[in-house]
């Protein structure tokens, strides 16, 4: 099995996945994320979901592609994802891309946590 790119926290029935790349550049890469995406929505029934994009400075097309993927599974399971810790330059291509319409953005995880009404600390 290959090596993870994210790190998975649960909280309350909510879960935070954090990508530990600062590029999601490469397919292998993106296909890996993924796959790790569709196990928890699929296999885990995870169905509150918080993507973290902390540590992402660049973020490949293709990568958008698998986000509106795991959106659509998600919502089809009666289920929510967030994004958080989108940079500006990087929540400019959701922009262009007209994805800002589709998701919902939070300025950090805390914020994103509290969407699912999760208060941590």
């Amino acid at each position: 099995m290959a090596v993870s790119r994210l790190m998975v926290e649960d909280y309350a029935g909510v879960t935070v996945v954090t990508f530990q790349d600062s590029s999601v550049l490469e397919m292998a890469i993106i296909d890996q994320i993924g796959k790790d995406l569709c196990h928890l929505i699929e296999n885990q029934n995870k169905q509150k979901l918080v993507l973290d994009f902390v540590n992402v400075r660049f973020l490949a097309s293709h990568a958008l592609g698998i986000l509106l993927m795991m959106h659509k599974k998600v919502t089809a399971a009666k289920g929510s994802m967030v994004l958080c810790s989108v940079r500006q330059d990087l929540k400019k291509v959701f922009t262009i891309t007209s994805l800002d319409k589709v998701f919902k953005f939070f300025p950090d995880d805390a914020a994103a946590l509290a969407h699912f009404n999760v208060t941590v600390r």
